[in-house]
């Protein structure tokens, strides 16, 4: 608890400059983002994955192919750090699980001694020989959990090809803006795809994507009325009931 206290004057600083960012766009949409380079993001960082050992280009005399080449012709598709690539996204996601659990359980003990050496004769009436202990316990649970969610999202977005494993493959990031009247929504994808698994069309589908990472939300007045305020959000949290 101590801690947490330590904690909120950081919290609300944080929030008040949040609150001076949102002050200042009163009256007008939320400004969008400059275009840059993913890499120059500060989360951003150099991926490093297990990787084969090199092997050295086998050269072959009198050939018209060239290694690496897909085609006689110059290949579309992205290949080299910079080049862009499609993503597709189309996830149709359906989930509906349902539990049930019922238990009893009932016990009772009788425990008397109707003879003990005439000593029962100078017990109690109510203490009689024949009753002097009576237990009795029983316990009933039941419990029951559904779930039925159901996910459909189906987006396009342009990625910039930010990095080229050893290996071959390549990494991609890709981020837009799209801003309707007063509310301001984003989409980001990044993962690491295989170059062929490129389309001929220079799309990728996002199962085809290792790591990969999908965001869609946004800000704005609709976001605002959806999101709890910060001061309930910090009791959410350490309040405990």
């Amino acid at each position: 608890m101590s801690r947490s206290l330590r904690l909120l004057p950081l919290l609300l600083g944080l929030a008040a400059c949040d609150n001076f960012s949102r002050l200042s766009e009163i009256g007008r949409a939320p400004e969008m983002a400059p275009m840059e380079s993913p890499t120059a993001a500060p989360a951003w960082r150099q991926i490093s994955m297990p990787m084969p050992p090199p092997a050295a280009p086998v050269a072959e005399g009198n050939s018209l192919w060239r290694p690496g080449s897909r085609t006689f012709l110059r290949d579309q598709r992205a290949a080299q750090v910079g080049d862009l690539v499609t993503l597709l996204v189309q996830i149709q996601d359906r989930a509906r699980l349902e539990n049930s659990t019922e238990r009893s359980r009932t016990n009772s003990e009788d425990l008397g001694l109707p003879r003990l050496f005439g000593y029962q004769t100078r017990l109690p009436g109510a203490a009689a020989g024949g009753n002097l202990l009576t237990a009795e316990s029983g316990s009933v649970s039941r419990g029951e959990g559904s779930i039925d969610r159901t996910e459909s999202v189906t987006l396009r977005v342009a990625a910039t090809v930010v990095q080229m494993l050893p290996n071959g493959n390549l990494v991609v990031a890709g981020r837009q803006q799209v801003r309707v009247n007063h509310e301001l929504r984003e989409l980001q994808v990044s993962g690491i795809a295989r170059p062929q698994d490129i389309g001929s069309d220079n799309t990728v589908r996002h199962d085809r994507l290792a790591e990969a990472r999908i965001a869609y939300g946004g800000r704005g007045t609709v976001s605002d009325v959806q999101t709890p305020r910060y001061g309930q959000q910090f009791l959410d949290i350490v309040l405990p009931f």
